[in-house]
């Protein structure tokens, strides 16, 4: 039988993701900043992984995941020079904040974080975009710390 064709499905709402860097607020994101493609949040690998026995496999809980965030900033807009003297200056951010496009998901806690890198840039005057990279780690699985 199908479910029930009323459930509200939500909203999106993509002017309310945003970048939270909790030790320099001067790098904090949010939409006027963005470019159409804003925010790409890349959570890498799996949250438990099995280990192949003779008969079946051993599961293993992972304590955490790497990630990516991808911004697509505006080179048009001085928060995109800020990144760049970051970057050349001290690349590492420590806690990031990530707010989603939906108040239905909560936000991401990325910890130990660094500006990665800021990949190709098209310097033809046909695109508006400054994309750096944000690398660290997400903390998952936090139930197994109360087991050791």
């Amino acid at each position: 039988m199908a479910g029930n064709p009323l459930i509200d499905q939500g909203v999106l709402n993509r002017l309310i993701a945003s970048v939270i860097v909790s030790e320099n607020p001067s790098l904090n994101v949010t939409a006027p900043y963005l470019g159409k493609e804003g925010l790409r949040l890349n959570l890498e690998g799996d949250s438990t992984i099995y280990l192949p026995t003779m008969t079946g496999a051993v599961r293993s809980q992972e304590p955490y995941l790497m990630v990516s965030l991808r911004m697509s900033l505006l080179k048009t807009q001085n928060l995109s020079d800020r990144y760049k003297r970051q970057m050349e200056l001290n690349s590492f951010l420590g806690t990031v904040v990530v707010r989603p496009d939906s108040t239905a998901l909560s936000p991401y806690t990325l910890i130990n974080c660094s500006i990665a890198n800021v990949g190709e840039l098209n310097l033809s005057g046909t695109e508006a975009t400054y994309g750096p990279t944000i690398k660290g780690y997400y903390s998952i699985n936090t139930a197994l710390y109360a087991q050791a």
